[in-house]
């Protein structure tokens, strides 16, 4: 393989999952215009309506926990436009393609002042939100007209409810592909993540599109305002705890930031530990909220340095006496602990310096904590898998630096290897050769 080809081939590997996705949505979106334009706008006050909620909507897109993208509000009007059967008197005539056409014009319009500020348009969450909403519409429009759905309220809302669950389930699906291609996250646990996360938000979402769909018939377009306020709520509640847990990560990563400035450690350790730990936890197959945990401790991994007289040159643990790393880790334990909040990344700092293979605490100060080796049957127990990945990962930042030579990063990763008889998990050692592999890669 050729330099060149070594260049191209990673963007290939992480954009191609998202190229796709939006050739699939472009090739909708032209075919739905093309064939508006030939029958003509139906209903155009309705038309309009929906297309003013979706697009306030897209203005008010919700950022959630792990740089996810939701837009309730649009998403919501997207649907029980697609859903519609009648407004008032006047049974809603709009087609397929028609609704395809108002979300993403109304879609693009509710973006632009995104882009006005300077945030990314993030066309692949629009391409997946467009492609759902194609989804229900293509299978829902052509039934509306159909008189035994029409006139049988108990069918039309089961064939309703059946279409929205099923295109949040979509949306879940297509995220999570998009996750794996970006992230290089297994797809088993990047759905589950994105169920979990998306659970909440889309039962109101999918509440909110049927009330609407059916309270439009009785209310008129009056339903849209009446329905939509109590999804405002909720998102400004989402939107307050997306805010919250932002300020929460700022301020760890702020704290992390104390041990660089008293030149306990490498400018750019903490971060580089942590960056590298994550994706390692990603490569094993780890869940989010415990990925947000390992971050938490690998930012903070090394905070007990602070109780030093005598900094560590180059703040490598990695040189120093096990019990030296011990006591270190345990006091950062210790300061962390006193958060109150943050337990459990306490023990994953307290114990990150254990060897893979269990040992004999000897440092008398470290007897009776929480965090202490407990024996099963017979051996002490293996420190949290967490503690494992922070361990390899912090020991490969002490000997590579900040340093992009692939060559000194393969030789680290032997020396690793060579250490996975007692001190490092072989399967943490193992994934993090991966990652560092393609990092070198894309470096190429």
């Amino acid at each position: 393989m050729t330099r060149y080809e070594l260049r191209r081939f990673p963007w290939q590997v992480r954009d191609s999952g998202l190229l796709l996705l939006m050739v699939a949505a472009g090739v909708v979106l032209v075919a739905s215009v093309a064939q508006t334009a030939v029958q003509g706008l139906r209903d155009p006050r309705i038309a309009v309506a929906f297309g003013v909620l979706i697009a306030f909507g897209e203005v008010l897109r919700l950022n959630l926990p792990g740089d996810r993208e939701a837009v309730p509000i649009g998403m919501a009007g997207a649907l029980a436009y697609a859903l519609l059967i009648r407004v008032g008197d006047h049974p809603a005539q709009h087609s397929a393609e028609q609704v395809v056409t108002v979300t993403a014009i109304a879609m693009i319009v509710g973006a632009l002042p995104h882009l006005a500020v300077g945030r990314p348009a993030k066309a692949g969450g629009m391409s997946i939100r467009l492609l759902c909403v194609a989804f229900v519409a293509f299978i829902f429009r052509p039934l509306a007209g159909n008189s035994a759905v029409v006139r049988d309220w108990g069918l039309a809302f089961s064939v309703m409810t059946a279409l929205v669950v099923l295109a949040l389930l979509l949306e879940a699906v297509l995220t999570a592909l998009l996750r794996v291609d970006e992230q290089r996250a297994r797809f088993r646990v990047a759905l589950v993540d994105e169920m979990r996360v998306q659970l909440p938000l889309g039962a109101a979402v999918g509440a909110s599109a049927l009330l609407i769909a059916f309270a439009a018939e009785v209310m008129g377009l009056a339903a849209l305002a009446v329905f939509t306020a109590p999804l405002l709520v909720t998102q400004v509640a989402f939107r307050r705890y997306a805010g919250i847990r932002a300020t929460y990560l700022q301020t760890v990563r702020a704290l992390a930031k104390v041990t660089e400035i008293g030149g306990y450690v490498e400018p750019g350790h903490s971060e580089r530990v942590s960056r590298l730990a994550v994706a390692v936890g990603r490569e094993l197959g780890i869940h989010e909220p415990q990925l947000l945990e390992l971050e938490y401790a690998a930012l903070m991994h090394d905070i007990g340095q602070l109780s030093l007289a005598d900094p560590i040159p180059g703040g490598a643990t990695v040189l120093v006496s096990r019990q030296d790393q011990q006591r270190i880790a345990a006091l950062g334990a210790d300061v962390i602990q006193q958060a109150q909040v943050l337990g459990s990344v306490a023990e994953i700092v307290r114990r990150q310096n254990e060897p893979y293979r269990g040992f004999e605490v000897a440092h008398e100060g470290y007897r009776g904590r929480p965090g202490r080796l407990d024996r099963v049957d017979g051996e002490p127990s293996r420190p949290p898998l967490s503690s494992r990945i922070i361990k390899a990962a912090n020991a490969f930042d002490d000997l590579v630096g900040s340093s992009l030579d692939p060559g000194r990063a393969a030789a680290a990763v032997q020396q690793l290897r060579l250490d996975t008889a007692s001190e490092y998990d072989p399967e943490a050692v193992e994934a993090l050769s991966r990652v560092v592999s393609r990092r070198s890669v894309i470096q190429l």
